[in-house]
């Protein structure tokens, strides 16, 4: 069996970054408050964005995330069909939403979830915008890592295919592929760069079949150059990607992780909430604040979750 405080770190480490990232969104960098007033209450004085929404609440990311965790747990395999059902349900009724109340929806979710809702099969709705790089897909896809026992192979597959709701762009695809390897040799007990080094050697591999994915990986990620694992707070994926890198090879602790994350302002919530997941796997559910973690809003309904994947 899987380290269980690894496993249930994961989990809350991203769903608590993306918590925190939450009423720093859309914020520049230089207007994000000092690294010791980021918590989730802002200090007295910052604007906060989503005003109408209570701190410790996870948004869009942790609840596409814990989508996809029912999802797995309940059908036993990634069933791409169950999946997106459950993501327009969490569209249209609030599923794994704190409170039921769905804010920050990308422009390119809402098209592709509208476009599903009308009749486009899933295997094609994320194709609505067929240039779109956000990190839609990236920011759920940690579950998958989490809780699969089969091949790399099958891995990066499943990690491909559930993006296609969302964000079918193979730009998309090659970073969630990457970004669940990483994750898988995290949970083995590989420190963050010997992740990446296996990961990409892995990817390369399964991608040796595959050339429009191997093109694709080696022309994005560009894993190979020197000083490429940069990270910025856009919702461009790659850039996504490589933050999360950046901050987990620059910090030594889960709150450096997602503190930093929020750091790098714009999309703080889900930068926080991609690295956190990779910190939350490294430093374990013990390693995230308590005072974050008891905070977090309707807890317990993701402790009932992991009792059944634990299970």
């Amino acid at each position: 069996m899987k380290n269980e405080n690894k496993i249930k770190g994961g989990i809350f480490g991203m769903l608590v970054g993306d918590a925190l990232g939450v009423p720093y969104e859309f914020h520049n960098a230089e207007d994000i408050p000092p690294y010791d007033k980021i918590e989730m209450t802002p200090p007295e004085g910052f604007r906060r964005a989503h005003a109408g929404v209570a701190p410790a609440t996870w948004s869009d990311d942790g609840a596409q995330a814990l989508c996809l965790l029912e999802s797995l747990v309940e059908k036993g395999k990634f069933d791409l069909d169950d999946f997106s059902d459950r993501v327009l349900a969490w569209y249209d009724d609030g599923l794994w939403a704190v409170g039921g109340k769905v804010f920050d929806v990308g422009i390119q979710t809402s098209m592709a979830l509208n476009a599903y809702r009308g009749g486009v099969k899933a295997e094609k709705a994320g194709f609505v915008r067929p240039d779109g790089k956000g990190n839609g897909a990236l920011m759920r896809v940690l579950p998958l890592a989490l809780w699969h026992e089969g091949s790399d192979e099958q891995l990066v597959e499943d990690a491909h295919r559930q993006c296609l709701i969302t964000h079918g762009n193979i730009t998309n695809q090659v970073c969630c592929g990457l970004y669940v390897l990483m994750a898988r040799s995290l949970l083995e007990g590989a420190d963050i760069d010997k992740a990446l080094s296996e990961a990409v050697a892995e990817l390369r591999r399964i991608y040796a079949d595959k050339p429009k994915y191997a093109d694709e990986f080696e022309f994005s990620i560009r894993p190979d150059e020197k000083d490429i694992w940069v990270g910025r707070g856009g919702g461009f994926v790659v850039d996504t990607l490589r933050g999360a890198v950046m901050l987990m090879r620059n910090s030594t602790s889960y709150e450096e992780v997602v503190k930093g994350a929020v750091a790098l302002g714009d999309d703080t919530d889900t930068t926080a909430c991609v690295a956190g997941g990779l910190a939350g796997i490294v430093y374990g559910v013990d390693g995230i604040p308590e005072r974050w973690l008891n905070g977090l809003r309707e807890k317990e309904k993701v402790d009932e979750l992991l009792e059944k994947l634990l299970r």
